[in-house]
This record gives structure tokens, C-alpha cells and sequence, in this order.
């Protein structure tokens, strides 16, 4: 029988793929270093430049590739790997992002050698992502939610002050768990709180947050709190609350409220928004209670409340023609 022809193909030594890690690894750390002390960005943030640039350099160190000499051939097969595997386009867009933000830095701080003309992994493109307009609660919905929790025992009293101050104020849960005691204003029905970007803005909120705060403030924090403790929303061992603490009770609230889609914290600042535009609010003013730095991003929340005004109108023309139907006959 003859024998299998030998694979010509040369067997990569690990060592090569693990010093070719190691050098990358090292370069990501000091770019998060940088993000982290200069950019102020968050945990959270840094956590996922972790994630998708430590992919990517994964992906190069499989072919046998420097991450400084990356090209736009190696992104365009690594962003085609992902829409292979089924990743969502607007996922793809925020891990290409990702990469050429890494890269700009690392052109910026001179670390790339000269690229070959047309193959810079600087130049690389990344699909558009469609536009989804965002979700959002009915005013029915939203108040079986902020109603939902026990307000007969201390963490009811803090899970419908948190979930009103969600809502009322349009918050991020991260500026949310990041609120003292001392940037709340209940006179003025104003929190102060730190957003994207290190920027401080002051948040308003109207009378059914002002009034659960109060009552959480009085009678449920001093149970929960176990020592000196600036934060507003006190959590286990009288420590502040986390993010993924405040996901969960904005869930299980949802679940009590029986509202059948998956409820979480930026629904809130989602159905915010929307509700504020359907009060006839100016965009300007939304966009500043939002923190958005651009009204383009606001814009998007005009178009929920347009498509919503043409989905009443269809239906009242519908009811119309079939009263008028019934009346011919």
C-alpha cells in the first residue's frame, strides 16, 4: 500500500506563537494603562478593548503574525471570521472600532514601522451596522415596574427609589451606582453625577423619584448601611451597589411587573428619552439630561416617537374606515 505523501507544510515552533503573544500582550497593557490614567475610561470600557483587541492579537499570533505589522488583509479576514461565526454586525462595528483605535495609538505613539501602501491596517473598514430604533416601555408598563418592589422592607424601599430615579432621571447604570449621598439635591429635584468621559452633569428628576428617595433616605438606607458609606445605593455588607446588583433588580422587577420583554437598566434611560420627546420636550434639552455630546445620537429617540404618532394614526384610520364600513351596510 503506498504510503501518504508527507505534509510540505513547516511545523510552527509554540515558542514562536508564545513570544509573538507575550510582545502583543504587553503593548495592549500599556494602552489600557493609558486609556485607564489618561482617557478616564471605565472598568467596564477597559474590559472590553481587553476582550477585543486581545482577540484580534490572538488571531494574529495564530498566523504567525507580529501585531505590528498587522495589515488591512489581516482585519478583513478576522472581521470575516466573525460575521462567519455569526456575530452581530453591530458587534463586528464596535470590535473594528476597537482595533483601529488601538492602532491610531500605536501610530501616534510611534510604534508601527511604515506600512506597505494600500495594506495598513489603518485604512481598514468595517461594515455599516443597521440602525435599530431602541425599545421602550408603555407609561402603563413603567409604572407596574417602579411598583413592583415590597416598600415594606428596606431593599423594596431602595429598589423602587433606584427604579424611579432610573427612569425619572434618563441615568446610566453606571452613573447611577456612582451617586453619594452628598449629589443629591431633593429640594431642587437634582443628582449630580459623573458620565462618560470623566464630565459631571446635574440630572433633574420630578416628583414620584424625589418622593421614593426621601422615603429610602429616611427609613430603608439606615438599615442597609453598616458603616461610613457615602454611596446613595447600599448593597451587600452595607457596601455600594454594582452594576450587576442593579441589573439584576430591574430584571426580577420586570418579571414581577409581568412585563413580557427582558427588562434592564438602559431600557429606562431608553423609555426616558422617549416618553420626554412624546411630552412635546425640545431635543436640545434631552440631549443635555442624556449626557449626549452630539444630537445625532439623541435624534435616533425622534424616530421612535415619529414611527410610534404614524402607528396611532394608522390605527385610528383603521378603526375609522371599518365604523364607516359597518355604517354603509
Amino acid at each position: 500500500m503506498p504510503r501518504a505523501p508527507r505534509s510540505t507544510k513547516p511545523s510552527i515552533d509554540p515558542t514562536v506563537k508564545a513570544a509573538l503573544r507575550e510582545r502583543a500582550q504587553a503593548m495592549l497593557d500599556r494602552y489600557l494603562t493609558y486609556l485607564r490614567g489618561i482617557r478616564r475610561r471605565s472598568e467596564y470600557t477597559l474590559r472590553n478593548y481587553q476582550n477585543d483587541i486581545g482577540a484580534f492579537l490572538e488571531f494574529l499570533a495564530e498566523r504567525v503574525r507580529e501585531f505590528d505589522h498587522a495589515g488591512r488583509s489581516d482585519g478583513r479576514a478576522y472581521l470575516a471570521q466573525a460575521r462567519e461565526a455569526g456575530l452581530a454586525p453591530a458587534s463586528i462595528k464596535r470590535q473594528a472600532t476597537t482595533i483601529k483605535a488601538f492602532y491610531n495609538w500605536l501610530d501616534r505613539e510611534g510604534f508601527l514601522p511604515p506600512g506597505q501602501p494600500g495594506d495598513s491596517i489603518l485604512l481598514l473598514r468595517y461594515p455599516k451596522a443597521p440602525r435599530l430604533l431602541p425599545h421602550f416601555l408603555s407609561t402603563e408598563e413603567t409604572a407596574a415596574l417602579v411598583a413592583a418592589p415590597d416598600v415594606s422592607t428596606a431593599r423594596g424601599l431602595r429598589d423602587r427609589a433606584l427604579l424611579e430615579l432610573l427612569y425619572g432621571a434618563g441615568l446610566r447604570v453606571s452613573e447611577l451606582v456612582g451617586v453619594d449621598v452628598v449629589a443629591l439635591d431633593l429640594a431642587n429635584r437634582q443628582v449630580r453625577v459623573l458620565g462618560k468621559g470623566n464630565r459631571e452633569r446635574i440630572c433633574l428628576f420630578g416628583d414620584p423619584a424625589g418622593e421614593a428617595l426621601l422615603e429610602y433616605i429616611e427609613r430603608g438606607r439606615p438599615e442597609l448601611v453598616t458603616h461610613a458609606q457615602p454611596a446613595l445605593f447600599i448593597g451587600r455588607e452595607g457596601a455600594r451597589l454594582s452594576v450587576r446588583a442593579v441589573q439584576e433588580i430591574v430584571r426580577r422587577s420586570g418579571v414581577a411587573a409581568a412585563i413580557r420583554s427582558r427588562v434592564h437598566p438602559h431600557l429606562l434611560r431608553h423609555t426616558f428619552a422617549t416618553h420626554m420627546l412624546e411630552g412635546n420636550a425640545d431635543l436640545r434639552v434631552v440631549q443635555a439630561l442624556l449626557g449626549h455630546s452630539s444630537a445625532d445620537t439623541t435624534q435616533i429617540y425622534t424616530a421612535v416617537t415619529n414611527k410610534r404618532q404614524e402607528s396611532l394614526v394608522t390605527s385610528a384610520l383603521g378603526k375609522a374606515r371599518e365604523a364607516e364600513g359597518r355604517h354603509k351596510r
